[in-house]
């Protein structure tokens, strides 16, 4: 059915408006509250934010609407999501949430749900939460004596650095490595630089004066000019882009060369292919994934499993067959052995370890395959559906039949912003780069 809240990451929008309004965010809490209220125990629901200034906002409606449920809450302040997941897990919270709009502008944000096993929610459960959202639950309030505490939880930050810090062998050290931290001004400025400091690297900090408003604003894992100019000015062994909510991480080697999502699933799958770790004989990542990463797992005997974009269907995929791997070219990285949704800083120090163990520069390290040409372009559009256009269907079977079996082309409209993404890859960039231009062209016209 059509979803009038959620979308592919939870619920996401400008800020004031609909749906990411004080207004629904309390109907979301006391929604969600209801939904998740079960059994006669005091229920409890952790909330973390990263550092857009509408969360203030946002943060106070969901706890009007929790407490309303009769929910405890307990409040952890600006910390990553992963963080969030976690905690809901180890203080055995009913639900967690995570207010974020991730690598948007600040004048975003969003609302992302957990259950109390820190997976993030079926399409199901959100949908059931949606339906009660516009429903009357006046009558399904606690009564006065059961409404809700709230309550400020102090020392989060650092129960975090632990956790990130025991993914690692309790023997390994990154002494000797200078690192540029880029935290995106987001979620992770206070734990990432610290965690890195206490494992022993010497951290060059960008990105870690958030003011509200600054949020990956020329900064972390979608705008990585910054850190790559800092990496050579300061001949940095590495540097670490995260994205405002931190769950996406880029890394940047030490010439200031980008090294994705792809590339960082690629070094880690083999790394723990050769120490016997890799579950489910290969890894999990989306259609966006670079057909070069399906052909590097192929020649090391490993299989890609590929899903429908979104971090969420990538974890789903995980968990039903098995694999301990997957993620998003954008940084997305899972690895379940550790976390039960994307982590950007554990992500990092998998790929620092691989960088110490090895003693080698991490352009070597990270550079696993030669990508194949693919060319990714946004068209955007205000209302209707530009993809049931039948000019736009006829370009695209015109586009599947010129690219043959050398070629992918993946289009979609995204799940949090009025976007279709056109994506196009094969090994003729020319051939590529038309066919996009071409559905490009022909949306345009049907979105005007």
């Amino acid at each position: 059915m059509a979803r009038k809240y959620f979308g592919t990451d939870g619920i996401r929008g400008a800020a004031n408006s609909f749906p990411m309004t004080a207004e629904i965010a309390m109907k979301v809490g006391l929604a969600a509250g209801v939904a998740f209220r079960r059994g006669d125990h005091r229920h409890r629901v952790v909330i973390g934010k990263d550092t857009r200034l509408s969360g203030y906002m946002i943060e106070n409606a969901l706890v009007a609407g929790f407490t309303a449920a009769g929910m405890d809450v307990f409040l952890l302040g600006p910390l990553p999501t992963p963080a969030v997941a976690m905690l809901t897990r180890s203080m055995r919270a009913d639900i967690g949430v995570m207010i974020s709009a991730s690598h948007n502008a600040f004048t975003d944000n969003g609302i992302k749900l957990f259950g109390p096993d820190g997976f993030k929610l079926s399409d199901s459960i959100e949908e059931s939460i949606e339906s009660l959202i516009d429903e009357d639950l006046s009558q399904q309030v606690a009564t006065s004596k059961d409404i809700g505490r709230a309550t400020r939880l102090e020392g989060v930050h650092a129960r975090y650095i632990e956790y990130v810090k025991r993914t690692l062998p309790r023997e390994m050290t990154f002494e000797g490595l200078r690192v540029v931290m880029d935290c995106a001004n987001g979620a992770a400025y206070r734990v990432a630089p610290e965690a890195l400091w206490e494992l022993g690297a010497e951290v060059v900090e960008i990105g870690v004066e958030p003011n509200g408003t600054n949020i990956n604003q020329d900064c972390g894992s979608t705008s990585t000019g910054q850190v790559q100019r800092k990496v050579k000015e300061t001949r940095a062994d590495i540097g670490i882009a995260l994205d405002g909510d931190a769950d996406r991480v880029i890394i940047i080697d030490e010439n200031g060369c980008v090294i994705d999502g792809d590339q960082i699933m690629a070094v880690v799958s083999e790394h723990w292919k050769n120490q016997d770790r890799l579950s489910g004989g290969g890894v999990v990542a989306t259609v966006m994934s670079n057909l070069g990463l399906e052909r590097f797992l192929q020649s090391q005997g490993l299989n890609l499993a590929r899903t429908k974009v979104g971090d969420r269907y990538v974890v789903e995929h995980m968990r039903a067959h098995g694999f301990n791997l997957g993620g998003e070219q954008s940084g997305h990285m899972i690895m379940s052995d550790f976390a039960t949704t994307g982590d950007g800083l554990v992500a990092a120090l998998q790929v620092l370890s691989v960088v110490k163990s090895t003693n080698r520069p991490v352009s070597e390290v990270c550079r696993k395959f030669e990508p194949v040409p693919q060319i990714l372009t946004n068209v955007r559009f205000s209302d209707g559906r530009p993809l049931e256009v039948d000019e736009v269907q006829e370009a695209i079977r015109d586009a599947e039949a010129q690219l043959g079996n050398s070629g992918r082309l993946v289009i979609r409209e995204s799940g949090t912003e009025p976007l279709i993404r056109i994506m196009a890859e094969g090994d003729d960039h020319m051939l590529v780069d038309s066919v996009v231009n071409e559905i490009a062209t022909v949306v345009k016209r049907a979105a005007a």
